[in-house]
């Protein structure tokens, strides 16, 4: 009598496939995947412990590194969730600068994840093509904040400063000419047959599913659920913009692939409305006890030395309570749980990171599996091991 046995194999932590120092225990029946098990912490670096040894304004550096591929918007959730302990209104121009970055990193973080996507099931002209725009994006981070990948440029408040000259028509390029680059994209993949065999059906995982597992971003839209904090519980005045949010009907890779495709287009109609509403202002709120002086005042009076001084060295108390503040990260909410006790550092911050919730649904999508789909699944969740093991 014939008999079968389950094998047990590990992929990573050193496999190229992984994207990063994740370990998966993968159970096989043949080529046919039983279970998968992730290990983390590999990488780990204790960034909400060492919240609690900086001042809030200190703190912001090490949001960057979280998804170091959308440093932007995981600045935006932290000085988003200080400004609600503080109570402290942003300046319309602050708020319409930090929806462009954001915007704009929604569209690296993307650029990377189709490029890699693809490069990982087989299709190597595309990695090249979305690179190319990605670094169209990098100028911009490096134009803002002088830093190309972890940039840092806002601040509890608004901004640390205004954006330089040239930085709208730089802007204005990338709205002009993403639509046809992503119709490039498009061309590639969409109907190529190898891509549509290595996707359609795979990574399968309904709404119900989906939800109970609490994954959020493009992998939830993905399985046909219309979520979106943006336009459902919007911050930095995203109501005021007009944008489809996509959903898919068939909750497998290629529908997620779709989904993020639509997002860039939509990404690019966003910037275009905040660069047509922007206006002439201050980008700092008219906080003194919490806002850095004007550069200015800092390199030609005193007191201005001593102001910033003050605040770069011992902070600004933040009245006693805890909140809670998500944003719509590129790969889905990214939220803070700040608690302050009255002093000048986060007494506890807690983060709520997309990849890390979403990875846990990765034995459900690819159990049944072939083995060499694997790749796919990883894929399709984008996930990123920085804001995994943070």
């Amino acid at each position: 009598m014939a008999s079968t046995e389950i094998m047990t194999v590990n992929m990573g932590p050193q496999h190229p496939s992984t994207h990063g120092v994740l370990r998966l225990v993968v159970e096989l029946d043949g080529e046919i995947i039983k279970k998968v098990t992730p290990h983390i912490g590999y990488l780990h670096r204790g960034v909400e412990k060492l919240s609690e040894h900086r001042t809030y304004h200190q703190t912001i550096p090490l949001t960057d590194r979280l998804d170091y591929l959308a440093p932007m918007s995981n600045n935006l959730g932290y000085v988003l969730a200080v400004e609600k302990l503080l109570g402290i209104e942003v300046p319309e121009r602050a708020q319409t600068i930090r929806v462009i970055m954001a915007e704009l990193t929604r569209l690296k973080s993307h650029l990377v994840w189709i490029a890699c996507h693809a490069l990982d099931i087989g299709a190597m002209t595309v990695f090249l093509y979305a690179f190319r725009e990605r670094e169209q994006v990098m100028d911009l981070y490096e134009m803002v904040s002088g830093a190309r990948m972890t940039s840092n440029f806002f601040r509890v408040g608004g901004l640390s400063k205004d954006v330089p000259e040239g930085f709208t028509a730089a802007v204005k390029e990338i709205v002009d000419t993403f639509p046809d680059r992503f119709d490039t994209y498009e061309g590639l993949l969409t109907k190529n047959t190898i891509w549509l065999q290595r996707t359609i059906g795979n990574g399968v995982i309904s709404a119900e599913d989906a939800i109970d597992y609490g994954i959020t971003g493009p992998a939830l839209r993905g399985s046909g659920v219309d979520w979106d904090l943006r336009r459902d519980n919007p911050y930095s005045g995203y109501d005021k913009y007009d944008f489809k949010v996509p959903v898919g009907e068939n909750c497998d890779t290629f529908d997620r692939y779709k989904v993020r495709l639509v997002e860039m287009r939509e990404a690019v109609k966003i910037i275009k409305q905040a660069l047509d509403s922007l206006k002439p202002g201050p980008v700092l709120a008219d906080e003194p006890q919490v806002c850095y002086p004007p550069k200015e005042n800092v390199y030609n009076t005193i007191e201005g030395l001593i102001h910033h001084f003050k605040i770069a060295s011992e902070g600004f108390p933040v009245p006693e309570g805890e909140v809670y503040q998500s944003v719509e990260a590129p790969k889905g909410e990214l939220g803070y749980y700040l608690v302050s006790d009255g002093g000048t550092k986060p007494y506890r911050m807690r983060i709520r990171p997309p990849s890390f919730v979403n990875l846990q649904a990765i034995e459900k999508m690819a159990k049944g599996a072939m083995i060499a789909d694997l790749v796919a699944v990883i894929g399709t969740l984008d996930i990123v091991l920085g804001e995994i093991d943070r």
